[in-house]
This record gives C-alpha cells, sequence and structure tokens, in this order.
C-alpha cells in the first residue's frame, strides 16, 4: 500500500527524485534526464505536480531561482527514501533472478 511521502517505483515522484541523487537540478533538466533514463516524458503539470508534493514531504527543496530556472535538490530524507526504494527494487530482481551477471542491475553509487 502506498504511503503518502513515499513514492513508489512507478510513480513520477520517484523518477524525478532519481535524477536528483548526483546533482540539482531545474525543470527541464529534470524532464530530459527522466527521458533518457527512463524513456518517460513528463509533462510540466506532472512534473511540477511532483515536484511540489516531494517538496511539502521534506524530500526535495528548491534553490534560489538563475533567472527564470528554480533548480531543486534532495533532502536527506529524500536521498534516504531514494535507496531504500531502490534497495528494495535491487531486492526483487536478485529474488526473481535478474542479478548483475544478467547486467539488469547497477547498483547506485552511494555518497
Amino acid at each position: 500500500m502506498k504511503q503518502p511521502g513515499q513514492p513508489t517505483w512507478r510513480d513520477p515522484g520517484l523518477l524525478v527524485l532519481t535524477t536528483l541523487v548526483d546533482r540539482p537540478r531545474h525543470g527541464y533538466s529534470v524532464v530530459q534526464e527522466v527521458r533518457k533514463q527512463a524513456g518517460v516524458t513528463l509533462g510540466p503539470g506532472t512534473l511540477y505536480g511532483a515536484l511540489s508534493r516531494l517538496e511539502s514531504y521534506g524530500l526535495v527543496e528548491s534553490l534560489p531561482a538563475d533567472g527564470r530556472r528554480r533548480p531543486y535538490r534532495l533532502t536527506e530524507k529524500g536521498r534516504q527514501l531514494v535507496e531504500a526504494q531502490l534497495d528494495g527494487m535491487a531486492r526483487f530482481l536478485r529474488i526473481n533472478g535478474h542479478t548483475e551477471e544478467r547486467g539488469l542491475f547497477t547498483p547506485v553509487p552511494r555518497n
């Protein structure tokens, strides 16, 4: 069961969170990275709705605007949630025979 503030792997929120693991990004950069990583194109309503929810849950925070662009970054709580979600997916893949040897799982670097 989905809990408020804890996006699942199918949720656009988790896709957004994973793009922020390596560095802060503004909206367009998030959309481009989600497209590159997951093959999903987030529309503006989906993207900014997800960012708003993630910010209200304390998972991301906005940084000062750079012109028209407002970057977002993960909070520590957001980073912990991403790690927990990815660990759960990795466990699922290992249990179901999708291991690193098959090239379907690459650990995410931890900071």
